[in-house]
């Protein structure tokens, strides 16, 4: 499988044997791949941007943003003022989002080099520490952009409609519930999660 995480083959493997519907999806899809995009502070930026709109709306005001800040670096983000990057089309809000992000990097309170050491929560605990990014966010990142291969992000929506649909008649789970069905799925949560997105939208989604 192109660019695959390393785990991923086992992954599906121990899935499909444990689960039918984990086996009935991953046969579905057989040329899923968790892409990513590589460089952490892009992809959080990204996400940034995105919040809260459509996926169009934030490729057309990332385009914007990218020509403004030439480019997407901590260091040319910080020397730019809110007021410079709200006239792409971002919110007053996101901008300062994006310039307190382009602070932590600049400044060592987030060092990339450092989460390989880290586990997930650690990692997450030191993401959610900028504003503007919340766990659901944080969460996204492990996925999309480190791609740890147990993340099971309960407050996602998309995931939420797909185990509704799959295991639970349609009903929408609590997040406990939730919590607790995704039990069955570890270590390999986020593969899981993945093609369940997958049942509800083929294409792949990439952050």
């Amino acid at each position: 499988m192109k660019h695959a995480p390393a785990y991923w083959s086992t992954a599906c493997a121990e899935l499909a044997a444990a689960d039918p519907v984990m086996a009935a999806l991953i046969a579905a899809y057989p040329d899923c791949v968790l892409g990513t995009r590589g460089d952490p502070f892009e992809t959080l930026a990204r996400a940034i941007v995105g919040q809260q709109i459509s996926v169009k709306a934030a490729d057309s005001i990332w385009a914007r943003f990218t020509a403004t800040v030439d480019a997407v670096t901590p260091q040319r983000l910080a020397s730019h003022d809110p007021q410079t990057l709200a006239a792409c089309g971002l919110s007053r809000r996101k901008a300062e989002y994006l310039i307190d992000l382009a602070g932590h990097f600049a400044d060592g309170r987030i060092v990339p080099a450092r989460w390989k050491k880290m586990d997930d929560e650690a990692v997450i605990a030191e993401l959610v520490d900028v504003r503007g990014i919340g766990r659901w966010t944080a969460e996204m990142f492990l996925i999309f952009n480190l791609r740890r291969p147990d993340v099971w992000p309960v407050d996602d929506v998309g995931l939420q409609k797909a185990v509704a649909r799959h295991y639970l008649d349609g009903v929408r789970p609590t997040p406990k519930s939730l919590r607790q069905l995704g039990e069955r799925h570890a270590p390999w949560r986020t593969v899981a999660t993945w093609y369940l997105w997958r049942s509800l939208d083929p294409g792949v989604v990439q952050y």
